[in-house]
């Protein structure tokens, strides 16, 4: 079978599958439903071929857009493109259920598999251009999921999902532009030898700003707490599983290929990886809305994974632990949140709500949701025998391996010591530990704890059988039981993945086998494990809960508001600070003509004022006798024509009530003089908005010459 011509059909077929649906949709929805699961079935089918069949394969769709788009397969790739295949077919098969009661289906599906298609362009993309294209069209796409329901909330958090991508995606292209001036090349196979020995720092900042917007790394992960609790179930699964990821797939790219095992750039990751990794652990720990605490758990996961990232490039030749580790928590990570955003779904679609007050006691004497979120939960908080377990200790492993390595010096320090690395050491099982925490607050508030309202917990008990129906089960059973599985049988499983995927970061050779169940490695696992107990017993029961006057205890969210860095930081800083700035600048060119109106008028007095003094008496004589003065019928002495004549009727009419209605009250006002001041107002209104738009016109006009200078200056370098 032609390999290039199903890669042009994974990429493509989506789309087209997505418009049939929706002309479908519009005459028969439960057609439109067996359409979309169908395509998504096919479309893992055929990704799962190229993942039997191994080997490689490209197809490139010439002059498209003048650089045309360039596709290829590696291990990596297609590993990656099943996974999201599988997911998106997971969460389609579900989605028929969980929008049983929806408006707008149709728009969203269509959506969903655009997005399908797209993504899997990414993840197969030969170039960075193709990546770029295909990113843009994701991120657009998916904005329809998070702004599905229409409701306020969910279009202000559409708002701002929009907002990062868009900005993130101006920055990338930027970056595009740089890395190809001094590069030569954005085929992703060839950046490694065109980028050696040339500072291209600036350029993979660029870049990482970019992709790091849509994985969710720190500073820039806002758009993830506010867009996944407005957001439907089935889209929340795919944004933090699998749309985060291709943000992942971008900074492998920087750093497994342009900056390849540059110590200096690793260290940047792995600083921005630990914050991120902590940060979104603090946030999911405090939150009281289910959705809310898994959108902050995928923010610390993102982190978790960028740490590993981050000791690739300290590590160098010796990273096979830490490109292993990152590789299996990506795909641990995708899965995981495709099982809990579905149990979440389950909740959401019974009861409509998500805050733990509201859903307290739901899952009780619902053993297979109970079983589910528990399989998610603990192979997310790294529990031995399940599949976060094995990949959190690679992660691990590769950091006490460099500590290890600066104290015998077998390893140089860059910017990091020994002491730094503990740290980061400690930093990464406390935020394990508050991953378990975390889980734990969810697990006993839903599925052990009773609701405060006996009422709703008698409803609660009522759906223990039709809370969801048997497809539903059977997806969430099938995805739920692949984290112990892959964790019992480590090596059968995820070695075999690990070895599939390695290649695109440049580990080539199989390292040894890992004990992962040695006492060494269980030791940090139970420490972070311990952590979470405690953590969750002092601050998830303690300080996270308070007594009722009933007598009962509520969940309450601790997190204060002006720490929310979009309206208390990004918000102020791109509608307010920077267009105050920028119109002060605008205003220079006004004041400026305003000193030239003042003193020209001053310089030509002082010029003419010899001859004003020769020619006065003349001049007067000529006024009094020859030239008089005498006003003209139509001259007004303030407004115009209108404005008079509206003036008049109105003091008519006040006059009018005067000597009427208002004899004892009289009212006594010049309209005209009135209508003429509304008339002056808006003239220097008009104006000022004249003045406004022209600013405007010459600040797009100065970016323009801007760019088209750059251009020519890439342009003329490779004449």
């Amino acid at each position: 079978m032609n390999h290039a011509f199903i890669l042009a059909d994974i990429v493509f077929f989506p789309v087209a599958g997505g418009i049939l649906s929706y002309l479908l949709g519009r005459k028969d929805k439960e057609l439109r439903d067996k359409t979309v699961q169908a395509v998504s079935i096919v479309e893992f089918l055929m990704l799962l071929y190229l993942f039997l069949a191994g080997g490689e394969s490209s197809f490139d769709l010439s002059g498209f857009c003048g650089m045309g788009l360039h596709f290829t397969t590696d291990g990596f790739r297609i590993l990656y493109g099943t996974i999201a295949a599988f997911m998106w077919m997971m969460t389609l098969l579900f989605s028929e259920e969980y929008f049983a009661h929806y408006h707008n289906r149709n728009r969203y599906y269509l959506f969903q598999l655009i997005t399908l298609g797209a993504t899997e362009g990414i993840f197969l993309s030969a170039d960075l251009y193709t990546t770029f294209i295909f990113f843009e069209v994701m991120s657009l796409a998916s904005y329809v999921w998070v702004a599905q329901d229409e409701r306020k909330e969910s279009l202000r958090a559409a708002s701002t999902y929009l907002a990062v991508a868009v900005i993130g995606g101006l920055v990338m292209l930027m970056g595009i532009f740089l890395l190809y001036q001094q590069a030569g090349t954005l085929y992703i196979g060839e950046l490694y030898e065109a980028c050696r020995g040339k500072n291209v720092y600036v350029a993979a900042g660029c870049l990482f700003f970019g992709f790091a917007a849509k994985a969710g790394a720190f500073p820039l992960h806002i758009w993830l707490p506010k867009a996944h609790p407005v957001a439907p179930a089935p889209a929340s699964a795919l944004l933090s599983g699998i749309l985060t990821k291709t943000g992942i797939f971008g900074i492998l790219v920087i750093s497994c290929q342009i900056l390849f095992h540059d110590a200096k750039w690793g260290t940047f990751v792995l600083l921005i990886g630990s914050v991120t990794m902590i940060l979104g652990a603090v946030l999911a720990l405090v939150s009281i809305d289910f959705k809310r605490t898994l959108a902050c758990s995928s923010i610390s996961q993102i982190g978790f994974i960028l740490v590993g990232i981050g000791m690739q490039g300290l590590l160098g030749e010796e990273n096979a632990l830490a490109v292993r580790g990152s590789l299996l928590h990506m795909v641990n990570h995708s899965l995981f949140k495709l099982v809990l955003f579905m149990a979440a779904g389950v909740i959401y679609m019974n009861v409509h709500k998500l805050n733990l007050n509201e859903i307290r006691g739901f899952g009780r004497n619902k053993p297979f949701l109970a079983g589910v979120y528990l399989s998610g939960a603990l192979g997310i908080g790294g529990m031995p025998l399940f599949s976060g377990y094995v990949s959190k200790t690679l992660i691990h492993e590769s950091i006490v391996e460099y500590a290890d390595g600066l104290a015998q010096g077998t390893q140089k320090a860059v910017f990091l010591g020994v002491s730094d690395m503990k740290l980061i050491e400690w930093l990464f099982l406390i935020s394990g530990g508050l991953t378990v925490a975390y889980m734990c607050k969810l697990f006993f508030a839903v599925f052990v704890e009773k609701n405060e309202d006996p009422q709703v917990q008698a409803k609660y008990d009522a759906m223990n059988r039709s809370y969801m129906n048997r497809k539903s089960k059977a997806v969430l059973g099938i995805c739920a039981v692949l984290f112990p599985l892959m964790g019992i049988l480590p090596h059968l499983t995820m070695d075999h993945l690990a070895d599939m995927g390695q290649g695109f970061m440049g580990l080539e050779k199989a390292p040894h086998a890992v004990a992962y169940f040695s006492i060494e490695n269980l030791k940090g696992a139970a420490i972070s494990i311990l952590i979470g107990v405690l953590v969750y017993l002092i601050i998830g029961r303690k300080w996270m809960m308070v007594k009722t006057k009933a007598g009962g205890t509520k969940y309450v969210r601790r997190w204060l508001e002006f720490q929310d860095l979009e309206d208390y930081v990004y918000r102020p800083l791109l509608l307010v600070v920077l267009p105050g700035i920028f119109g002060r600048l605008c205003m220079i060119p006004d004041r400026l003509v305003d000193v030239l109106a003042k003193t020209l008028p001053v310089a030509s007095g002082v010029e003419t004022g010899l001859f004003d003094s020769i020619e006065d008496p003349e001049v007067i004589f000529l006024k009094k006798n020859v030239y008089v003065d005498t006003p003209l019928a139509h001259e007004l002495e303030e407004g115009n024509a209108l404005t008079y004549a509206i003036g008049r009727i109105g003091n008519r009419i006040n006059r009018l009530l005067n000597v009427t209605v208002r004899r004892k009250n009289p009212k006594e006002k010049d309209y005209v003089h009135a209508a003429a001041l509304v008339y002056t107002e808006f003239k220097e209104n008009t104006g000022l908005i004249g003045r406004s738009l022209s600013y405007g016109l010459i600040l797009f006009c100065v970016g323009l010459c801007a760019t088209l200078i750059y251009l020519l200056t890439v342009l003329a370098s490779h004449m």
